[in-house]
């Protein structure tokens, strides 16, 4: 474990100690705002009136994926309780205390995988935009990388289980 925590501060000094930072932080926030859950809302809204019956569909089961991913993200988060980075330059107050997994990435991710799901050639658009939104997560420093591949793979799974 202290080889991970080592390898995590490493890459998070890599990414955030240079002199371009605030120029970084600030297309970073507002990747990460992508990533609120409104915009998800705002998705399956539109989807649910524009897309009949498919997207009534896509609104419900990701829905049922999010009642899985949430739960399962609230437990890791505080089973884990990872401290957020420190030390290093933070550009936004994180909402809570833990990083272990990162929520922002685990809804990205659930999204990218019911999108490409649903809307098959929305595949690499979504996937690409889950990992921009995941990216920004480290690059205002309040995520490790270890922190975004577990996000990742807890969106990937909830969604895989409503889906398959």
């Amino acid at each position: 474990m202290q080889f991970i925590q080592k390898w995590d501060q490493r890459t998070s000094q890599f990414c955030l100690v240079h002199s371009y930072n605030l120029y970084q932080a600030k297309i970073s926030r507002w990747i990460s705002k992508t990533g609120d859950g409104p915009f998800y809302l705002l998705i399956g809204s539109v989807l649910f009136m524009c897309d009949g019956f498919r997207g009534e569909l896509f609104l419900t089961e990701t829905l049922k994926a999010f009642a899985i991913e949430l739960p399962l993200y609230l437990f890791l988060k505080n089973f884990f309780k990872r401290e957020r980075p420190q030390n290093l330059p933070s550009f936004i107050t994180p909402s809570d205390r833990y990083s272990l997994p990162s929520g922002h990435t685990a809804a990205a991710f659930l999204m990218a995988e019911m999108m490409s799901a649903f809307y098959p050639f929305m595949f690499w658009t979504s996937f690409i935009w889950a990992g921009c939104i995941s990216a920004s997560r480290l690059l205002l420093g309040v995520h490790y990388l270890t922190d975004l591949l577990a996000g990742a793979a807890l969106g990937c799974l909830a969604a895989s289980f409503v889906l398959f």
